[in-house]
């Protein structure tokens, strides 16, 4: 079992989905989670849902792409608890539509939350985590930012930003001891995916090798890892969580 005892975490868009599937794993394996959402209501349900069971959470409302916002709140978990130690930028919308009728206030939305806020996040923690002399920083891409989706270019380009972002981040912060990986999921069984049809989902199932959508735990479980010891040694990667949808 990985160990994550006096470590703490701090996952954003962590209420649903996926992000919340990372919060409880890394909570199972004893870390001090902190949710940092924009949905206050949906922090506060999920926090009592994981310290009902004894697990160690807390919860902070902010806007990502609000850079005051966030650097109060690393500021306060730093003088609370200490090291900041893991943070998972998992903050993420989508608005698609192609390319010729797509709105620029959707391209401007999707860069804002995406990048802009993976960019944001990580520019605050680094100021405690080069001080601690180290760190994790995981960043949740896509394999859309690998191999692009008709109907996604905003999506697209934010999470291959992500991707460059992370190796440029990697490059800067090996010496202090601080990782930077991404994760790229392909298609997940999210609130995301769940307004396609059931025709569409078969259609992409049937174009992943082993036939089936992911699930948020797919994700989870490549992130506990990528926070612990175990990848000590693994900094500046992209690792796709898939199915083998591309190789």
């Amino acid at each position: 079992m990985i160990d994550l005892s006096e470590k703490t975490a701090v996952i954003t868009g962590a209420a649903q989905g996926i992000g919340l599937a990372i919060t409880e794993k890394l909570a199972m394996n004893n870390a001090a989670v902190i949710i940092v959402d924009i949905n206050k209501k949906l922090i506060d349900q999920r926090v009592e849902m994981l310290t009902s069971r004894g697990l160690n959470a807390a919860g902070y409302q902010a806007d990502v792409t609000k850079s005051d916002q966030i650097e109060d709140i690393f500021k306060e978990i730093s003088s609370t608890r200490g090291n900041i130690d893991i943070l998972i930028n998992n903050a993420g919308i989508t608005r698609d539509g192609l390319l010729m009728k797509m709105k620029e206030e959707d391209w401007d939305l999707v860069l804002a939350i995406n990048l802009k806020g993976t960019f944001i996040c990580t520019q605050k923690v680094s100021r405690y985590m080069l001080k601690q002399r180290s760190g994790v920083i995981i960043n949740i891409a896509s394999v859309v930012g690998i191999m692009g989706n008709a109907g996604q270019a905003n999506y697209a380009a934010s999470k291959g930003g992500i991707i460059a972002l992370t190796k440029s981040t990697a490059r800067e912060f090996a010496s202090r001891n601080i990782r930077v990986n991404a994760v790229a999921p392909g298609f997940i069984e999210t609130e995301m995916t769940s307004i396609l049809s059931e025709e569409v989902i078969k259609k992409y199932a049937e174009a992943i090798p082993l036939k089936r959508m992911g699930k948020p735990e797919d994700v989870a479980d490549l992130c506990l890892f990528l926070a612990s010891d175990l990848a000590k040694y693994i900094t500046g990667q992209t690792i796709q969580v898939d199915g083998g949808l591309i190789m």
